[in-house]
């Protein structure tokens, strides 16, 4: 929809508001003209499967947290209340992290990282050995969501020994270390939040909601 926008000249418009139905049929294009029947249609076509998806998606969150107001302890919930305590951590992302990785029977702190492709991939060739970045097996869900939640991490927990680790790591500014050192902070991350709901171990300067 943006581009769509974009190519009649409209950068400014946000088609993701509850009112844009209405304000984008007075849309004027830069030389006064109204948006084309054609576009306008397809636009409010658009508009209408997206607000059709939020519905759905926010029936579903309100589902899931309705469950686990009313089982708090069966199965895996109270894994994710726990780990929804973790400022900066949702709801969501406790859900996806707990029903994907750490409500499996997982031997040990390297089969963790291993199983969320948060390892590398070593390429050796006689006595060389140099990385070739992330290895490509693992589950990509994860892989994805603890990157993502890395950086809200140095935001919401930056008190923490693991935002501090990641601190005096990057302190060169250089972008391309903040990007390799981001992925071994995820996979440090993963580890903390697996011993956080199996044993019970908090990490150090981790802050918490309160029960």
């Amino acid at each position: 929809m943006k581009g769509t926008l974009a190519r009649r000249g409209f950068r400014g418009f946000k088609p993701t508001l509850r009112k844009a139905p209405e304000q984008i049929e007075t849309l004027r294009t830069p030389e006064g003209a109204p948006l084309p029947p054609n576009t306008l249609a397809e636009l409010s076509r658009e508009m209408a499967r997206l607000r059709f998806v939020a519905d759905q998606i926010r029936e579903i969150e309100a589902t899931r947290v309705e469950r686990l107001k009313q089982r708090p302890e069966e199965g895996s919930h109270a894994m994710v209340r726990l780990l929804a305590r973790v400022i900066g951590v949702g709801i969501e992302t406790a859900d996806m992290l707990v029903h994907e990785v750490l409500s499996r029977n997982l031997r040990d702190r390297r089969a963790v990282a291993r199983y969320a492709g948060l390892t590398g991939a070593p390429d050796e060739s006689g006595s060389r050995r140099r990385e070739k970045g992330l290895a490509r097996a693992g589950n990509a869900r994860v892989r994805r969501g603890m990157i993502q939640l890395a950086w809200r991490f140095l935001v919401h927990q930056r008190d923490s020994a693991l935002a501090e680790w990641y601190r005096v790591r990057t302190a060169d500014a250089r972008s391309g270390t903040r990007k390799t050192m981001i992925v071994a902070l995820a996979r440090k991350l993963l580890i903390a939040l697996w011993h956080l709901v199996t044993t019970g171990e908090t990490p150090k300067g981790l802050l918490l909601h309160s029960a």
